[in-house]
């Protein structure tokens, strides 16, 4: 039984990642934890200290918030019905990174997904501030639906790494459950610079993938460009691929496709899913 975290603000785009998360996980058997948190800075204001109490905070917690939460619930129930999910309805009152920690321990949570609008002009960053914090503060993997995704059949899933980091099996489970339970080719798409060459770790590294990956559907891609997120997007609109997955460890990729500003127009980053993996 898989348990999944479903992070809502009852907005759309939120909406788009629980269908998504339903029809990525259709045939397996799965607790849908649907949490929406409202911050405790924001009940109390930023400048009044955070008592943990109960009774208080229990009343503290918006009605109009349960009542979303009732509404979401009722939309879900129109949804084709599926034997093999059960739905948990969660309103919590916190700092919205510790609810979602103290949850991932009390379920056992095995995915995080949520969905992002990113931020808009050029002081903008590719993903919001709240999606920045879970996938770089919460160590459990986390899929991010970009605001302008639109389901299709999982069919393609872009592996990007830079061979330099040892991958336990462990870190690389949920990409290969996704990718079997979809019937998904998995592609490992490796960035390199013109003329430049593995060393031997990364070329150790890689055999270790092409083992780990051996009973699977995969195959092994370079693109030579000196810009990381030009390469990706290439690789992504050549072949179709309907998700990218990469290791939040892998802290030099990471920072060039989510922490840097929206320069150029990357189309990847708006309608491209992204599942983070984390040890």
């Amino acid at each position: 039984m898989k348990n999944i975290l479903l992070l809502t603000d009852f907005s759309e785009n939120s909406w788009n990642a629980i269908e998504f998360a339903l029809s990525y996980f259709k045939k397996a058997r799965c607790n849908f934890y649907v949490l929406h948190v409202v911050e405790s800075d924001v009940m109390f204001g930023a400048d009044t200290p955070y008592v943990h109490n109960t009774g208080i905070l229990e009343k503290a917690i918006s009605v109009e918030a349960r009542k979303k939460m009732e509404a979401l619930f009722k939309r879900i129930e129109r949804l084709p019905y599926n034997a093999k999910h059960n739905f948990i309805s969660l309103v919590d009152s916190n700092f919205f990174l510790n609810s979602i920690k103290e949850h991932i321990e009390e379920k056992n949570i095995d995915l995080i997904v949520m969905g992002t609008k990113g931020a808009s002009g050029l002081k903008g960053f590719v993903i919001g501030s709240n999606t920045g914090d879970v996938i770089t503060r919460v160590k459990c993997p986390s899929l991010i639906i970009p605001e302008d995704a639109q389901y299709t059949k999982l069919k393609e899933i872009a592996f990007a790494t830079d061979y330099n980091l040892l991958y336990n099996a462990n870190i690389l489970d949920t990409l290969l459950e996704l990718s079997v339970m979809n019937k998904a080719a998995i592609r490992v798409l490796h960035v390199a610079k013109r003329n430049e060459k593995l060393s031997s770790d990364q070329i150790e590294n890689k055999e270790l993938l092409q083992g780990y990956f051996k009973d699977h559907e995969h195959s092994f891609h370079t693109v030579t460009n000196n810009k990381l997120e030009a390469a990706i997007e290439c690789f992504t609109e050549s072949r179709d691929v309907d998700m990218i997955a990469m290791v939040a460890k892998n802290i030099n990729f990471f920072q060039q496709i989510f922490f840097r500003p929206t320069v150029e127009t990357i189309s990847y980053h708006t309608r491209v899913p992204f599942l983070v993996l984390h040890e």
